[in-house]
């Protein structure tokens, strides 16, 4: 597999844990706190593997973004989250800049 793939896996991952800390409370609950901590380990075990082709700061970037993209989207239909003005703006810059890293960095793959 190629480094985009990891990155793939453990953003899913990473979104997936994140998704379950609330209904965690507080690693009281059983079966979402080992959700959560299965999660993260998958996603630390396949971002240090994509790390060995996409430099770290590119991976980070892409790691972060999207997973604040798709944890607010799940937040909002799971959880009822609301976003204002400001909140989708900002998601909106997020997602930009993750599809300029994508599409126009030579900084992506070395």
């Amino acid at each position: 597999m190629n480094g985009a793939v990891y990155l793939a896996v453990a953003i899913v991952g990473e979104v997936i844990a994140t998704s379950f800390l609330r209904a965690s409370a507080g690693f009281t609950q059983l079966v979402p706190t080992i959700i959560v901590v299965v999660g993260y380990s998958i996603t630390f075990y396949f971002f240090s593997l994509a790390l060995q082709t996409i430099p770290v700061g590119i991976g980070y970037a892409i790691w972060s973004g999207v997973g604040i993209v798709l944890v607010s989207i799940i937040a909002f239909f799971a959880y009822g989250q609301s976003l204002d003005i400001p909140a989708l703006v900002g998601i909106g810059l997020i997602l930009a800049g993750v599809l300029v890293i994508n599409l126009f960095s030579h900084s992506s793959t070395h």
